[in-house]
């Protein structure tokens, strides 16, 4: 290539440098896209804007160093789970597990124990939060769980009307969770279920909410997309307030729920030593 190509050939160069770079010059001048994870009434919308933004900071940190078998979000150790597997696979396992207790008794066992796992979850990503945000007022900390809730894979939220987050007896929300991973795994296994079975959903959230008000919270799954449904649709209240709203649903003319309540299992235990 004689001189006078090789400068002909860098001038191309540069003018497709130059193409390119009016180019990202023109795209950092767009305003971003604004990522939607909850959906909330318009007297909520500004803080949960906020804390959009805030949480989305958050996992923007997000490293995964499989050398190290590390993946970390803003310096907090995060571990990947099969979601099929916390579902219809976790409560089969169970199912079998306790198959002579009988198909009813043993879903209720497996699923009691899902749900206060994950409601124990939800109580320290709560604090978690807590500290890391200096969230100070009820209302930021709830505001904070549904987005986190949907960057780590759990669900998509969206509060209802007649929703009542205050930190007293008369808290209750009513929510649905699109996307929820627990409805996708039943219904990608091409199973059916005669009952709803977001009960992880139902543990975190109303973990999160409990830390996050101050008092006891329990949240019952109404209406479920792998039963066949059209969303799935939850009520959270304090436990001896609950049976109250879930009056008020037409789904349950379907079915009668379980009322679940963190650590059930151990005060009826307690109340039965207490008796002997």
């Amino acid at each position: 290539m004689t001189q006078k190509d090789q400068i002909i050939q860098l001038r191309k160069e540069v003018k497709s440098l130059k193409s390119e770079l009016t180019l990202l010059k023109k795209a950092s001048q767009q305003p971003l896209k604004k990522i939607k994870t909850v959906i909330v009434p318009k007297n909520l919308k500004a803080i949960f804007d906020q804390a959009e933004i805030k949480v989305g900071d958050y996992h923007s940190s997000l490293k995964i160093s499989p050398e190290k078998a590390n993946i970390k979000i803003s310096d907090q150790r995060y571990v990947l789970v099969r979601a099929s597997a916390l579902s219809i696979e976790f409560l089969e396992g169970i199912m079998s597990y306790y198959r002579e207790r009988g198909e009813k008794e043993s879903l209720l066992i497996g699923k009691n124990i899902l749900f206060d796992l994950a409601h124990l979850i939800g109580v320290e990503d709560a604090k978690n939060f807590q500290q890391l945000m200096n969230l100070k007022y009820p209302i930021e900390m709830l505001s904070a769980g549904p987005v986190h809730f949907a960057y780590t894979g759990w669900a998509q939220v969206k509060l209802r009307p007649g929703s009542n987050p205050t930190p007293d007896q008369n808290f209750v929300l009513h929510y649905s969770h699109p996307y929820s991973f627990e409805a996708d795994s039943w219904i990608k296994a091409g199973r059916k279920t005669n009952e709803p079975v977001c009960v992880m959903n139902s543990g975190y959230s109303s973990g999160w909410c409990e830390q996050s008000f101050g008092i006891k919270l329990t949240a019952v799954e109404v209406s479920c997309r792998a039963r066949g449904d059209k969303e799935c649709i939850f009520v959270m209240a304090p436990p001896n307030k609950i049976q109250s709203y879930l009056k008020k649903h037409t789904e349950l003319t379907k079915y009668l729920p379980e009322i679940p309540t963190f650590l059930q299992r151990k005060v009826m235990e307690e109340k039965l030593a207490e008796s002997l």
